[in-house]
């Protein structure tokens, strides 16, 4: 039984959760999001609480269960409160910077890389801290992602683009024989 799928999910204020059909729309002063719920799954709108319940009782319902419940959450705080990730610029002569909606970043290649923005997500820079900020929670770790796979931190060095806080693990570069 899934224990996250039966706890309720609290409504902040200025938040408007609309079901219509298999459809629910979350709107907020940041923007809207819609998800189509699973087959077998239902929501209830109660007061300023969201319930998730399964129609019927079987087994391959639990995995949708506590998903659904999981991803409406992170609708309601999105449109509220916003999600972002943080990476971190580590090297000599990398850099990053904001042009328009796209973010450039210098890594050592004989070319600059260019990563645009999709919609509802923006980029900051500030030193050697890449901000990435917007109201899906999916697409924001989507494109942290493919923003650290251009020049991950390498083992020896560390020098890349890292989640901040992330331990990169670090190897011992090669000894001297002794004679």
């Amino acid at each position: 039984m899934s224990n996250i799928g039966k706890q309720p999910i609290q409504i902040e204020a200025g938040v408007t959760v609309l079901k219509d059909g298999k459809n629910v729309t979350v709107n907020g002063t940041k923007g809207t999001l819609s998800w189509s719920v699973p087959m077998g799954i239902d929501i209830e709108i109660v007061d300023d609480k969201v319930i998730v319940k399964k129609e019927h009782e079987a087994r391959y319902l639990e995995k949708f269960y506590g998903l659904t419940r999981s991803l409406i959450a992170n609708m309601v705080t999105g449109v509220s409160k916003g999600f972002d990730r943080r990476l971190e610029l580590s090297g000599v002569g990398y850099r990053a910077r904001v042009d328009g909606r796209d973010l450039v970043l210098n890594l050592g290649f004989s070319h600059p890389v260019k990563v645009s923005a999709p919609e509802n997500i923006a980029f900051k820079v500030e030193e050697n801290i890449i901000t990435i900020s917007g109201i899906d929670k999916q697409i924001v770790g989507d494109i942290a992602s493919k923003i650290r796979k251009v020049r991950p931190p390498d083992p020896y060095k560390a020098k890349g683009i890292k989640y901040e806080g992330e331990k990169v693990r670090r190897k011992a570069g090669k000894t001297a024989k002794a004679a």
